[in-house]
């Protein structure tokens, strides 16, 4: 009986160059294949340049063959690697997450200023998600107190283990819809980054975005259904003069200025993000005499 040889293992180098030619149609194709076969093997990049004719175990090669496949598919490398980051932050995520943006840290940068120059010292953080902005806030002032809502459990388990695994304890992770879960006091200040994609925007059904939550990104008819919720609640949760800062849509700024004047803010202001798009809007809250 002849014997029967077992087919080669493919090496990291052969295997990944299998991998680029699978994710051709992406842009970062030669990167994914790396990052991914890095995160499954628990090495660096630098390993894989190194060592790139080793061979690869038939389990992990079979493996990393199914999660090309889900690259290729279009799901986001974060929910693949199982990580994303944001203000040098490096923040689990997963599908039930939405995968923080850059322009997101805009809004950080907002809440910061405010947080420096006024001297504020109790932020609530609205549709945490993931609990990137929470974090963030609470890594650069740690005696910050900040609460942090989410209605989804998912999501808020995945921001529990944020805050665990990033050792920034102090951060009230609590459930509900935006201000119901809050405690029955005021703030100086209350970020949110809500849904703002109209419901019809035919981009939620696109690209890489289709598998992330659409109660994260599904704004309503025209974008504005949770925004509108934001801004009114905040009156009956901000300190007088506190201040309340608003990620949105680029096209959005007009409409969202006028609620915030007809809720009672004042010193209303815009912030543009990388591209130049407005995407922040803040005010203060003013009592009426």
């Amino acid at each position: 009986m002849l014997n029967q040889k077992r087919p080669r293992s493919p090496t990291i180098g052969s295997i990944i160059a299998e991998a680029e030619r699978k994710l051709a149609r992406l842009g970062s194709a030669r990167l994914d294949a790396e990052l991914l076969l890095a995160k499954l093997l628990g090495v660096s990049r630098a390993h894989l340049y190194a060592y790139p004719d080793r061979p690869l175990p038939v389990r992990a090669a079979i493996r990393y063959g199914r999660v090309i496949d889900e690259r290729a598919r279009g799901v986001p490398l974060a929910y693949l690697t199982g990580s994303h980051e944001f203000w040098s932050l490096e923040i689990t995520v997963n599908p039930n997450t939405l995968i923080p943006r850059p322009e997101t840290e805009h809004l950080v940068e907002t809440a910061l200023a405010l947080i420096h120059s006024h001297g504020l010292r109790t932020v609530a953080d609205l549709g945490t998600g993931s609990g990137a902005v929470a974090l963030a806030l609470k890594r650069e002032v740690p005696s910050l107190e900040v609460f942090a809502t989410d209605i989804s459990p998912q999501a808020l388990a995945v921001a529990q283990r944020n805050v665990k695994v990033l050792g920034l304890s102090g951060i009230k992770l609590l459930r509900g819809d935006w201000y119901r879960a809050l405690p029955e006091r005021r703030f100086d200040l209350i970020v949110s980054n809500p849904p703002y994609v109209a419901s019809d925007d035919p981009r939620l059904r696109m690209g890489e975005i289709r598998f992330e939550p659409s109660i994260a990104l599904d704004g309503g008819r025209d974008g504005l259904e949770a925004i509108r919720k934001v801004i009114a609640g905040a009156r009956e949760r901000l300190q007088a003069g506190g201040w309340l800062a608003i990620e949105h849509g680029p096209e959005q700024r007009k409409p969202i200025e006028t609620l915030f004047g007809v809720h009672g803010f004042r010193s209303v202001g815009c912030v543009r993000d990388y591209a130049g798009h407005e995407r922040i809007c803040l005010g203060r809250f003013v009592v009426a005499d």
